[in-house]
């Protein structure tokens, strides 16, 4: 498990285990922040001190080898895993560039120094600084508190009102001040991800256009950086879409806290200040105490804590409830007071003094007062919008007028469904549409709305219905899947949750994801490739019941399941499958490190596909997926993570087929469905020195020896290096396949040409 995610509404509640959290944040970024400056003191070794480069080298490589990136979550998107991978990647590249000692460092300063330098001054430190606010806020805000509680009920009526108040606009300070900080707490642990790394990236570009004895280094370090770029941008485009999301729920938190003030049917928390008697002449005394009533067995656990002492906690105590009785202000000079009769100690009453009034009502009705509290239920965007959706005729018949105007008038739009329509005409069509008397308009024919508006009044109908399409209660079930297990396992698993919908919501998402294949289809006109429509659709079509944080978090995973409806809909909808796994998905077997694939020299290197100047610092894409107004997705890749296929040992999975991303344009918001670190199969420089690509697969596809009517079509292309082999391109079509006696080799025919193809190159048909 990695770091707990910071829950806005544990802000008004601020427990110990809240501040625990803040605690292992806090210390994640000292730890962030100490490696930065450890690493721009070796880059500065690295260029002042060519004479010392082998010791700064390997120190610095060291530095990089030993930190892990801490996430959010409990579980992490290949592109994550991609990027934790990434440092312990160019650790291992700058220990060979060692062994070989030509490395010449130039340019480092402003590829790699500054903008690491910029991102710990600049973020971290605006992190502590936050800090130190939010610590002169706590301190500020329990000292008026324990003041306002010590005053007498006796004075006059203003007197107390003027100190509520006080209070109160202390209390509204402090717990600002603590959204603020919570968010750029989990803000920075977002960013830093692609701010460390994105500058090492450029290093490393940098220092091989020096290196002359390293080209074919660099030639297969480009594999890895490419697909590197790829899951850097598709992690910032989810920031940038999560960020969004929680910059939303924490204006909504704000301005209505108690509606998301975390409760339960079984149990309940806050502070307490509880009496404690000393014999006389000593009085009595009140201490902060931190409690949950547990509401099944009325047994209240109280710990000490006090925020001012550096957050210690102090020993926990249970007693058993009978009975709760309100104390008055004629028998003790305190409010919000509370008489508590314990069943394991007869003939002792407790006496605690809750923090307001609403927060005395609250605990009145969880231990069993009459005072009403209302509980936070969620939203739907259709009672915010005033649309009546309803997954019913009228709206089954919308989706499918909609599917056939966007296919008829727009299929090949750039940008189809990232672009949005004006938001006035949208809704006015989209009410046009589920009215009964008047929904009879053609959308493929009429020429009043124009492709964007249907698109958006589409995703706006999903959006609007009092159930997601794929329901509350799957969703769990769905994104499970997403967070771990082998391609097929994934594959597996949400063809049989598919089957678990009602018959009408499988029918409606069906017809959709069909749709949206074929607006993939077309991606070399409209841009929107099907990792781009997963990030456009996947909050749209899945969503929790309760916003939270770590709901958030989990908008990554949402977009992979809609990728793989997407990518597999024939199989999918076509029928119910015939077992359904009862176990977790398996674990993901990960492809094998770019080193571990490394050809020696004088092996045949890595066929390269079309290859183009990829400049990085120009690679951005911002996209915002959940918003009617400002949806946008980055576009490009081809691929997504739903597909991805492990190569790393052949005789575990057989490749699969994947179009090659466009290195000129914007890399994709979703995840690539190769391995993010091999971007094509390997190809030896001969028959006796090429890797094995024997698969389970393969061996199912072998043909009977003799035969000569199989047929395989070329997913890779190859340019021969021996005259018995087969030079062609992707799409290849070669006849009369039979297996060869060369291990990992096909034999077959091209143009009237026979000769070797390799056999990881192609797809049986």
């Amino acid at each position: 498990m990695g770091l707990h995610p910071l829950e806005f509404s544990e802000c008004y509640l601020d427990s110990p285990s809240f501040r625990e959290k803040i605690k292992a944040h806090e210390a994640e970024l000292d730890k962030t922040n100490r490696f930065i400056k450890e690493l721009y003191k070796d880059g500065k070794n690295l260029i002042n001190a060519t004479k010392q480069l082998g010791m700064a080298q390997r120190k610095f490589a060291q530095c990089l080898g030993e930190f892990q990136f801490e996430y959010i979550g409990d579980a992490k998107t290949d592109d994550e895993k991609c990027i934790d991978e990434s440092l312990q990647e160019f650790s291992s590249f700058l220990k060979n560039l060692e062994d070989q000692r030509e490395l010449m460092m130039r340019n480092i300063t402003e590829t790699l120094m500054k903008p690491l330098e910029k991102f710990r001054k600049e973020q971290l430190g605006a992190v502590r600084a936050e800090r130190k606010r939010y610590e002169k806020e706590t301190e500020k805000y329990y000292s008026s508190l324990e003041k306002l509680l010590n005053m007498s009920a006796k004075k006059k009526e203003p007197q107390l009102q003027e100190a509520d108040i006080q209070v109160e606009t202390m209390r509204h300070q402090f717990q600002g001040e603590s959204l603020d900080y919570v968010c750029k707490l989990q803000e920075i642990q977002e960013r830093k991800k692609f701010e460390c790394v994105e500058p090492m990236l450029a290093f490393f570009q940098t220092v091989f256009t020096f290196y002359h004895q390293g080209y074919e280094l660099a030639k297969d370090f480009d594999h890895y950086k490419r697909a590197l770029q790829i899951n850097i941008q598709n992690t910032r485009s989810r920031f940038e879409g999560a960020r969004s999301e929680v910059y939303e729920l924490m204006k909504r938190i704000r301005e209505a806290p108690q509606e998301y003030r975390q409760t339960s049917p079984i149990s309940c928390e806050g502070y307490l200040y509880v009496q404690e008697k000393r014999p006389p002449p000593f009085g009595s005394s009140w201490v902060k105490r931190y409690c949950t009533f547990v509401k099944e067995q009325k047994i209240l656990h109280m710990v000490t804590f006090d925020h001012r002492s550096g957050g210690k906690i102090g020993e926990k105590e249970s007693i058993t409830l009978k009975s709760c009785l309100r104390k008055t202000t004629d028998m003790l000079d305190r409010r919000f007071c509370l008489d508590l009769d314990i069943t394991d100690r007869p003939g002792t009453v407790l006496t605690v003094q809750t923090l307001s009034e609403d927060d005395h009502k609250f605990w009145m009705q969880a231990m069993g007062g009459k005072e009403p509290i209302g509980h936070y239920l969620g939203r739907t965007l259709s009672k915010e919008r005033g649309i009546d959706a309803q997954l019913d005729e009228v709206g089954l018949n919308f989706v499918k007028n909609s599917i056939s105007a966007i296919e008829t008038r727009g299929i090949n739009d750039q940008g189809l469904y990232r672009v949005v329509g004006v938001s006035s005409k949208v809704q006015k069509l989209l009410s046009l549409m589920i009215d009964e008397k008047s929904n009879e308009v053609d959308l493929s024919t009429s020429e009043d709305w124009d492709v964007k508006t249907i698109t958006s009044a589409l995703k706006l109908y999903l959006r609007s219905l009092p159930e997601p399409l794929m329901t509350y209660g799957l969703y769990k079930e769905f994104i499970s899947p997403a967070k771990g297990g082998s391609p097929e396992s994934r594959i597996q698993a949400v063809h049989c949750l598919v089957h678990k919908l009602p018959e009408r919501n499988r029918l409606v998402l069906g017809l959709l994801m069909k749709h949206l294949a074929n607006v993939a289809a077309h991606s070399k006109q409209n841009l929107m490739t099907v990792a781009n429509l997963g990030v456009v659709f996947g909050p749209t079509l899945m969503r929790p019941q309760e916003e939270t944080v770590a709901a958030i978090m989990d908008l990554k995973f949402q977009n992979i399941v809609v990728e793989i409806l997407i990518e597999h809909h024939e199989k999918i909808f076509a029928d119910a499958p015939e077992s359904c796994p009862l176990s977790p998905a398996a674990p993901v077997f990960s492809a094998p490190t770019r080193q571990s694939k490394k050809l020696g020299r004088q092996n045949r290197p890595l066929a390269v596909y079309n290859p183009q100047a990829l400049d990085i610092q120009n690679v951005s894409a911002v996209g915002d997926y959940s918003s009617l107004t400002t949806e946008e997705t980055s576009m490009g890749s081809n691929e997504s993570v739903s597909s991805q296929s492990s190569s790393a040992s052949a005789s575990e999975t057989p490749i699969e087929k994947t179009d090659h991303p466009p290195l000129g344009s914007s890399l994709s918001s979703g995840s690539n469905s190769r391995s993010p670190t091999v971007s094509e199969p390997a190809l030896g420089a001969s028959r006796e020195n090429h890797p094995a690509a024997s698969t389970a697969a393969s061996e199912k596809e072998k043909p009977e020896e003799g035969v000569t009517s199989r047929k395989a079509k070329a997913v890779y292309p190859c340019e021969a290096e021996h005259d018995s082999e087969l030079s062609f391109q992707v799409g290849a079509i070669f006849n009369a396949v039979t297996q060869s006696r060369e291990p990992g080799w096909l034999e077959g025919e091209l143009e009237g040409k026979r000769g070797l193809i390799p056999e990881n190159y192609v797809e049986m048909l």
